[in-house]
């Protein structure tokens, strides 16, 4: 257990203690390593050939590990709820050897203060999914927790039937959210909200303490209130691209609720998340979004809603006076909407193979998105055919040479929009290359056939899917390609 190098520290215990309860994680039976992380064991300092199973069990604790559970509460749906770490365990913050922070959390580490009934343990399938699709996502380029390890802990879990019990070890920037701001504002005071502020700055956004002065337009020359405006608009331009991105690859997260809502700008909670094959913009993968509240479409809306109800919490931090205050609110929830425009917008030029601006190349890719729409097209490939078809076109694109090309749709209406779009890259005097499209997703068939292995004892299926995923680019014709037409719709579920 001493070869690893944990350098734990625990700065969230320095916040008032309505904020996380001291808790430890409950003993594992039998604890046995299913999968571990060695790349991101490296980076964090601890010693990638060694895992230890009774510390990514909970049956041991790491030198130095304080562990605690947090509270927080969130707008599930649109209403609010207390909630908190059920099943969850914060063992500390690891500095790593080049001095960043990072949360180490075991999820499914059983009972806590805040289970609100539930028996606090995971299962192992679950724990494997969120796995595989925050490393696809971490490969992909985009934001996210990501996992160190899933351990099994030779205890069962009753669900509609008894299945293996299991820890996944999952590693943040923090495990702030905005539902803590929502929890501090409804069961706190005004100074635990300023004290939760302060630390979010101090951890996150060190650059606005350090700050000497705040002039900027829309912000108050007094000190305070400028320091709580820059840290709202910080937290708020890292959803706008995080959500830009989520887009950009047909990610729907599922369950955008605050708590589910990271200040540090990274997707967090695997739940009833998946990618989109077929381009659908109301696609909705949870069992429980009747409504489609948290459909693809629908996602950079709940994402100014969701900034809405954290920046309510910092009105008194914005300026004394409330009006004055809901005035500059309001601003900078305009500013979200305009920053994530302007990144998709940027995200899907790079898609097109597209260089500087021009007015019309919002339209070119509104029109492709209809179209995809209406001839019901798989997302990923046509802009992996739109690769190839630059390439064809004899303009620069990266592919590492699949056996049968991705061929574009025939039919006039898309041939139509291609001359646009050719037209819009001939412009250009040196057409970027067009290596924004990945190849490989976590394909939701794909994804459940791993599981179903691993069911059985067979991990084979997943480390296979893992070692694409870690090459989202490399095309493959194996995880390239669709489901079949006869594949059910994909349902997805909370709380497992």
């Amino acid at each position: 257990m001493q070869s690893n190098s944990w350098n734990l520290e625990d700065t969230y215990t320095s916040l008032p203690q309505i904020f996380y309860r001291y808790h430890s994680p409950a003993a594992a039976l039998n604890p046995q390593m299913v999968i571990y992380n060695h790349e991101l064991a490296r980076d964090l300092g601890l010693n990638p050939n060694n895992p230890c199973e009774k510390i990514f069990s909970g049956t041991a604790l790491p030198p130095g590990a304080k562990p605690i559970c947090q509270a927080y509460a969130g707008y599930q749906f649109g209403h609010f709820a207390m909630l908190g770490d059920g099943r969850a365990v914060l063992l500390g913050e690891q500095i790593t050897p080049t001095g960043n922070r990072f949360d180490v959390q075991l999820k499914g580490a059983g009972p806590t203060p805040f289970s609100r009934g539930g028996d606090g343990y995971a299962a192992l399938l679950p724990m494997l999914r969120e796995y595989i699709i925050s490393e696809a996502m971490f490969h992909l380029g985009i934001p996210t927790t990501r996992s160190l390890a899933v351990t099994l802990t030779g205890k069962p879990v009753i669900r509609e039937k008894k299945l293996s019990g299991a820890v996944l070890t999952r590693i943040a920037g923090s495990h702030i959210r905005v539902g803590t701001f929502n929890y501090a504002a409804a069961f706190g005071t005004a100074e635990d909200v300023r004290a939760l502020a302060d630390y979010s700055i101090w951890r996150h956004f060190p650059w606005i303490a350090e700050h000497g002065e705040w002039r900027e337009a829309a912000v108050p020359s007094s000190k305070l209130s400028g320091r709580y405006i820059l840290f709202f608009r910080e937290v708020a331009a890292r959803q706008a691209a995080l959500i830009a991105g989520w887009q950009l690859i047909g990610f729907v997260h599922g369950v955008m609720n605050t708590d589910n809502m990271s200040i540090c700008g990274e997707t967090i909670d695997y739940g009833p998340c998946a990618f989109m094959d077929t381009y659908d913009p109301d696609t909705v993968f949870s069992s429980i979004d009747a409504t489609g509240r948290y459909a693809y479409k629908n996602q950079p809306v709940i994402g100014a809603w969701n900034l809405s109800r954290f920046a309510e919490v910092l009105l008194p931090l914005f300026h004394e006076n409330e009006d004055e205050a809901i005035e500059l609110a309001k601003h900078e929830i305009e500013r979200y909407r305009d920053v994530y425009q302007k990144t998709w917008l940027n995200g899907m030029r790079a898609k097109l193979g597209i260089d500087g601006e021009s007015t019309e190349d919002a339209g070119i890719a509104d029109e492709l998105l209809a179209l995809m729409h209406e001839h019901k097209l798989d997302y990923t490939n046509t802009f992996l055919a739109l690769t190839h078809a630059g390439e064809k076109a004899g303009m620069p694109s990266e592919s590492s040479g699949l056996a049968t090309k991705m061929p574009l749709p025939k039919m006039p209406d898309f041939t139509a929009w291609q001359k646009k779009w050719l037209a819009r890259r001939g412009e250009l005097h040196n057409a970027p290359v067009m290596n924004a499209n990945p190849a490989v997703i976590p394909r939701n068939h794909r994804v459940e056939e791993a599981l179903a292995a691993a069911g059985h004892g067979d991990f084979s299926v997943m480390h296979d899917l893992l070692a694409a995923l870690r090459q989202p680019y490399e095309e493959s014709d194996m995880y390239s390609q669709p489901p079949g037409a006869d594949s059910c719709s994909y349902k997805t579920f909370c709380g497992t």
